[in-house]
């Protein structure tokens, strides 16, 4: 048998580390997924899925084999028709791939771009909304998507404000926010803020393995949806179809087997491991965020001080599931991502490189939620807060060390 290699602490922006019941139940073997013990399972998912992102039970939610991207398709496919218009609030890269996959199925997408490192401002924003409006009711956008966090930033954007904008100047238009990095790391509140969809995925402040994408759409968005079915209107994708998947997600919501395609059962089964630990487990989901909220600060100020600003520029801004920092800028001496995570790997820890082009090579990205923050007394926050001075020093010493001997060769 080959030797398994030692396992490296994560501390990327997903997936995350796993907690050990989490672990556990994802070893299991197989259930049918019409037993009564699965069908049981993925009930309980569901609605504890709809309390962690704080949603009545009108609201319906889908738990389907994907990566957060599918959360994209999902509203694409269902909620857009072409001609549709969409309003992106670009906050990063994710901004970029919503906007892709929204005029994939016909929608006229405009874009609202953040400096770097900033939010969209909200005088944008109702700019926008009321010059749609002006145009005619007919051309008002049909949805606005938020990304929460970006992680490809560390920007976190203001969804509360942001749909209170919306609903304002707006009513009708839906509110769809991309929480792939915030649920369960920030808090979110969908019936509170008039959030119509949150879309998610199950491989960061969730805590459970890749693979699954679960999305949360209130009555208005599922109303609208089948509004549009009585039209005449089919979604745009076989897979992603919510007129195959709404029948399913209702039998399994009352606990009653269903079948379109087979669950993720393993993957379900570990999910749910994971929404037992934040919902009904001995940190309550508000405790859970005042950590995320203090292993944050405490790796944000350890970058400072190394001198490593943060791509994300204004203070209550910030994500706290993850952060992302430039490497420190020492005149004559060349410092780049690598040179960091190269010294990062080696003491067993893995962080991850920049997403955005024009930067990609002068940050990193460093990814504190879930498991990490709440398991062990916090000591996988303590290894990464160490990990990152350290490296950071090497990094700089070997820095120097290479300009010194570029600088005596010349001579």
């Amino acid at each position: 048998m080959t030797a398994v290699p030692s396992q490296k602490l994560l501390a990327i922006p997903g997936p995350i580390p796993l907690s050990p019941s989490v672990q556990q139940s994802l070893a299991l073997a197989p259930l049918s997924h019409v037993s009564p013990e699965f069908v049981k399972i993925f009930q309980e998912s569901l609605h504890m899925t709809r309390e962690v992102v704080k949603a009545d039970a009108s609201s319906t939610a889908f738990i389907l084999a994907g990566s957060g991207t599918f959360g994209w398709d999902q509203v694409g496919a269902n909620l857009i028709e072409a001609g549709d218009r969409a309003l992106v609030l670009r906050t990063g890269y994710f901004g970029d791939g919503f906007k892709e996959c929204l005029e994939t199925y016909g929608a006229q997408v405009d874009v609202i771009k953040s400096a770097l490192g900033g939010a969209v401002p909200l005088n944008e924003i109702e700019k926008a909304l009321k010059q749609a409006q002006t145009i005619s009711s007919k051309k008002a956008y049909k949805m606005v998507t938020i990304t929460h966090v970006d992680t490809s930033t560390g920007v976190l954007s203001d969804a509360r404000a942001i749909a209170a904008c919306v609903r304002r100047l707006s009513p009708n238009t839906l509110v769809v926010l991309d929480a792939v990095c915030s649920v369960a790391s920030e808090d979110v509140q969908m019936d509170a803020w008039g959030l119509d969809v949150v879309l998610t995925a199950s491989q960061k402040g969730l805590g459970a393995p890749p693979g699954l994408s679960i999305l949360v759409a209130s009555q208005r968005t599922i109303s609208a949806f089948e509004n549009g079915i009585k039209r005449g209107v089919k979604s745009g994708s076989f897979y992603s179809s919510w007129q195959k998947w709404l029948p399913i997600m209702r039998a399994y919501d009352q606990n009653k087997p269903a079948y379109f395609g087979t669950p993720a059962v393993n993957l379900v089964r570990a999910y749910h491991a994971s929404l037992l630990e934040i919902t009904k487990g001995s940190v309550s989901l508000s405790t859970r965020l005042s950590l995320h909220i203090a292993s944050s600060d405490l790796i944000k100020r350890t970058g400072e001080r190394l001198g490593m600003k943060q791509v994300a520029t204004e203070p209550a801004g910030r994500a706290h599931g993850m952060t992302a920092l430039y490497v420190p800028e020492i005149p004559g001496v060349p410092l780049t991502a690598a040179d960091v995570l190269a010294c990062v790997g080696k003491r067993n820890v893995v962080m991850a490189g920049g997403l955005v082009a024009e930067v990609k090579d002068k940050y990193i990205r460093i990814g504190h939620m879930g498991w990490s923050v709440v398991g062990n007394e916090g000591s996988d926050v303590r290894t990464v807060v160490r990990v990152l001075e350290e490296s950071v020093l090497e990094a700089i010493a070997l820095a120097k060390k290479r300009a010194s001997a570029v600088v005596s060769a010349r001579l």
